[in-house]
């Protein structure tokens, strides 16, 4: 049970993953962006939207992050954050690289790549990845919770006849 605890922790840690790097680019991206044909920042509905989208990015990190699952599902996406941070202290032009930026990509996708330049170059992703490196370190997120079953078990040998 062990090992299946931890191969849905990997999964887990794939779909954080995504859901950090699209979602989180994509509201950074609405939130950041200027009202076309004027200087002023975006307000209205579409502010709303990229704030919810937030909420919702951060609800799922933060229940990864406190929550009892395996600790792989923190350990992939703080991997991706330092790495991809490490590339860019290196490398600039090599991390950004990474980014997508083809015309012919989703529009989603090219609004997400502009919202994580803006995550990366500030230091969000750095942050965010130590963050999500911690509960690695608990040596209690490794192992498995106590069985009700064996708490019972000593409970009847305590009380025996023995």
């Amino acid at each position: 049970m062990r090992n299946l605890r931890h191969f849905a922790g990997l999964l887990l840690g794939v779909i954080v993953t995504g859901a950090l790097l699209v979602g989180g680019g994509w509201a950074a991206q609405q939130a950041l962006t200027v009202a076309p044909g004027t200087a002023a920042p975006v307000t209205g509905t579409r502010l709303w939207i990229a704030l919810a989208a937030m909420a919702v990015v951060g609800l799922v990190l933060g229940l990864v992050v406190v929550g009892r699952v395996s600790p792989l599902a923190t350990f992939v996406p703080s991997m991706v954050l330092l790495a991809w941070t490490v590339v860019y202290a290196l490398d600039v032009n090599r991390a950004l690289s990474f980014i997508p930026d083809e015309p012919s990509m989703h529009q989603v996708v090219l609004e997400a790549g502009a919202g994580n330049v803006t995550l990366l170059t500030t230091g969000v992703y750095a942050l965010l990845g130590v963050l999500m490196f911690l509960p690695v370190l608990m040596p209690s997120r490794w192992s498995r919770r106590h069985d009700d079953l064996d708490d019972d078990y000593e409970e009847a040998q305590e009380g025996s006849y023995y």
